[in-house]
């Protein structure tokens, strides 16, 4: 393409602490460009071209761009729309009338799966038009590359809220010596399983943690509990959201009605309450339960550098791709081997990304299904930005009694 064109980024699906990053990525490499005249953004993902909604990013002061780095949520909205056969045409005019060639599009399965589509509609029709897809995603399920920018931070927070509200629980011996966490993941236990990184020996919790990867019963899970409880006198437990039976039966589908997402996809509710209640019922003690929910994404204050500036990177990356004519793909992390942690970035075909899920291998789940290897540690440990800073116990030295 010889003629100066504009360009066009959006958001779409669950926030991260890191998103925005890779939102300023795009712009700071467009404005960089002798090939792109307006920067536009959509507002709520897709819907924003549908309707209309754009905005021009080149007007935004260098200060406000900088602060959004650090700011959470997604800055021009996020949105969870399924596009319609219809859709596609309509999103093909607007960008004709704005003269839109630069397509870039920061989410998860579903929106590279929307990236993807407007691909193949524009090769259709004729017209040049250069879609990339910039990986997003706390569940870390994108196929086709090492992990997501998004899940670094989420896995910081997971680890720390763990290990925060394991030493609140054990401060509390008899009166609430077993806790629940439920930790995000419809069908991948990417995010549960790095609950893991808060331990430091068997004594530190998490002593327990279930993946929707490995099926477990409720006798087993249960027997589980009552085992770390009666060795170390607390339990604490992280509960993917996506944890099934042993038949491949959600938990949530036996917490009530089933609920589904613009995609069809089943709403996980009622898991942790679920668990709690067959601990009750086995062992006569009542469980509490944490649900952290949307904090797992948006919490900046524990956002990981190194997840920040792959973010970031993975915008500008985007960018470099559009302009050198790529479209129908995404930006991919590739881990580099040996002992240092490093990446290369490159494409990777959205055929090969959309509709599909990277969830977690077997070899990184430990033998029993309730823990997860040293291999998984290696795999997480790097994206978090560093160790979390260390804790300490009393000694506790006794005073004789009189």
């Amino acid at each position: 393409m010889t003629a100066r064109a504009n360009l066009v980024v959006g958001q779409s699906g669950g926030p991260t602490a890191v998103i925005n990053n890779s939102l300023i990525g795009v712009v700071h490499q467009a404005l960089k460009s002798d090939k792109i005249d307006g920067i536009y953004g959509m507002l709520h993902g897709i819907r924003g071209v549908l309707d209309q909604e754009l905005i021009d990013l080149r007007r935004e002061s260098a200060q406000t761009l900088e602060r959004i780095r650090m700011t959470p949520g997604s800055a021009l909205g996020t949105v969870r729309y399924k596009v319609r056969p219809e859709d596609y045409d309509r999103l093909l005019d607007v960008f004709a009338k704005h003269d839109i060639r630069y397509f870039l599009y920061i989410g998860g399965n579903d929106s590279m799966d929307t990236v993807y589509q407007v691909s193949q509609v524009a090769r259709q029709r004729g017209y040049e038009l250069h879609a990339v897809g910039v990986p997003k995603t706390i569940d870390n399920d994108l196929a086709q590359t090492d992990h997501s920018p998004g899940f670094g931070s989420a896995a910081r927070f997971v680890a720390s809220a763990i290990r925060n509200s394991g030493y609140d629980t054990e401060s509390m011996g008899p009166d609430g010596p077993i806790k629940l966490v439920e930790i995000m993941g419809r069908n991948a236990g990417w995010l549960a399983a790095s609950a893991a990184l808060a331990k430091d020996s068997a004594y530190d919790p998490p002593h327990l943690i279930y993946l929707p990867e490995r099926g477990v019963s409720p006798e087993a899970l249960v027997a589980d509990v009552e085992s770390v409880y009666r060795e170390y006198g607390y339990c604490v437990v992280a509960v993917s959201e996506g944890i099934v039976y042993e038949d491949g039966t959600s938990y949530a589908s036996a917490a009530g009605r089933t609920i589904v997402d613009a995609f069809g996809h089943e709403v996980k509710q009622g898991v942790v309450e679920t668990v709690a209640d067959y601990i009750l019922d086995k062992l006569g003690v009542r469980a509490r339960f944490d649900k952290p929910s949307y904090l797992q994404r948006s919490c900046v204050e524990l956002a990981s550098p190194v997840d920040q500036a792959e973010a970031y990177r993975a915008g500008v990356e985007g960018v470099r791709a559009a302009l050198n004519c790529a479209t129908g793909q995404m930006i991919s992390f590739v881990r580099e081997p040996g002992p240092e942690y490093a990446i290369r970035y490159e494409l990777a075909d959205l055929s090969q990304i959309a509709n599909q899920e990277k969830v977690i291998p077997a070899e990184y789940i430990n033998a029993e299904g309730n823990g997860v290897t040293e291999a998984f540690l290696d795999y997480a440990r790097p994206l978090i930005g560093g160790p979390l800073p260390s804790l300490a116990r009393l000694s506790k030295y006794p005073v004789a009694k009189r």
